[in-house]
């Protein structure tokens, strides 16, 4: 499949945009991540442009001459790729692309999709990849995507009479999402099976801005060997490990995808099968770099995902993550004040991981149950499994059976009580 890929060291001029909410200080941060997502995808950035407006220019984003102005640069500069913190719409795209000839535009959601792909390892997460980059093409489809048909093996027909090329690329690519749709539903049946198994479990998911050490953290507390590298979005898996608190208090922890600004909303409806482990979460763990200047930026964003993929009303802990890398006391003091109920730790150094514990543990307490059982001697099963799953806090031995007063989740408390019914 045809894709407007970055080639490793291909040289890029990034392009800012002045407007409404977003001023000169805040419009370089935004580069400056759309910096770090370029060198992700093996960009190479040779300069910025930036233009302050009034009003959004509907062909060019920009204004004309400004539009003409970028494309002079990035030709002097032997730049073979402009990239759009903000999006661009396929007219936009169209009208660029007449005035750029042979230097490809792209803009924040088309890079997000490019680095996704080349990180897409799973079945699952190379399906979910591509039905958004697909869903994101059609729109934008032009001339730099001729011969679908080529790369997806003549799916579906043959062109008919006076039929142009785009028409045909349209068609096949239509065809292909209906398929991937259907895998993708196919996986998630796989998925909701699988979900069953772990509704007995009190279910913790680390949410957090990509590159925040959501992985780190994971491996730190559940002892996993789960993927990490210092770039954005290094893993797009969900990884899943049970973590034991103590005897009573035992916990499924996910770890998925992490979220960045302006995530392409096709990207997060394909992604939506392997976010129900954050909608599905008891507690969600709100992992953040306390190091970034952006921290509190970073919060909102992640908010504002939360409540796209309706999870925004989740239990959550917020984890002030890298406090090692803190060393301003004004910082520490502020970040202290603006999350005043953050817990702060550092998972590489395992740092404070006692108090991120603790405090899970207090709001699983909140959702767990104290009740006094009589059990008869024939249920040796229930018995154990009680002395398995559950906190024993008092145990007598009667003629009848084993009289016991037990705490644990509820969700296990009504087992129990199911099967002595």
């Amino acid at each position: 499949m045809e894709r407007l890929e970055i080639d490793h060291q291909e040289n890029a001029l990034l392009v800012g945009v002045i407007h409404g909410d977003i001023d000169e200080a805040t419009a370089y941060e935004h580069l400056d991540e759309l910096e770090l997502l370029a060198n992700t995808a093996g960009a190479n950035i040779i300069g910025r442009v930036t233009q302050k407006l009034n009003r959004l220019n509907p062909q060019f984003l920009v204004g004309k001459g400004k539009a003409e102005q970028i494309v002079g640069q990035a030709k002097e500069l032997n730049a073979q790729l402009i990239i759009f913190d903000d999006d661009l719409s396929p007219a936009q795209v169209k009208n660029f692309m007449n005035l750029a000839e042979d230097t490809k535009i792209i803009d924040r959601s088309g890079l997000i999709l490019d680095i996704f792909r080349q990180h897409a390892r799973s079945r699952e997460a190379k399906t979910q990849v591509e039905l958004a980059h697909l869903e994101y093409l059609l729109p934008r489809l032009t001339k730099q995507w001729t011969h679908l048909e080529r790369q997806m093996g003549g799916i579906g027909t043959r062109a008919g009479m006076g039929e142009t090329q785009i028409e045909i690329d349209r068609r096949l690519i239509r065809t292909r999402i209906s398929k991937l749709k259907k895998e993708l539903k196919k996986i998630e049946n796989e998925r909701e099976t699988q979900s069953k198994g772990r509704q007995n479990f009190f279910r913790v998911a680390l949410v957090g801005y990509t590159n925040a050490g959501k992985s780190t953290l994971m491996n730190s507390l559940s002892g996993a060997d789960v993927y990490i590298e210092d770039q954005l979005f290094a893993t797009l898996d969900t990884t899943i490990r049970q973590v034991d608190i103590n005897e009573s208090h035992q916990i499924l922890l996910s770890d998925t995808v992490g979220f960045v600004r302006k995530l392409p909303h096709n990207l997060v409806a394909s992604f939506r099968s392997t976010l129900k482990e954050v909608v599905e979460a008891d507690l969600l763990l709100i992992v953040l770099d306390a190091s970034s200047s952006q921290v509190v930026d970073h919060y909102k964003t992640i908010n504002e995902v939360l409540k796209e993929i309706d999870a925004g009303e989740k239990r959550q802990l917020i984890v002030l993550n890298k406090i090692d890398l803190v060393e301003d006391e004004q910082i520490f003091s502020r970040l202290k004040k603006y999350f005043n109920k953050a817990i702060l730790v550092s998972a590489l150094n395992k740092l404070r991981l006692d108090e991120l514990l603790k405090g899970i543990q207090n709001i699983m307490d909140e959702g767990f149950q104290t009740v006094e059982l009589n059990i008869p001697y024939t249920e040796g099963k229930i018995i154990s499994e009680i002395q398995v799953d559950l906190e024993v806090l008092e145990k007598d031995y009667t003629d009848e059976g084993v009289r016991m007063t037990v705490k644990g989740p509820k969700s296990k408390i009504r087992k129990i009580l199911g099967q002595l019914s």
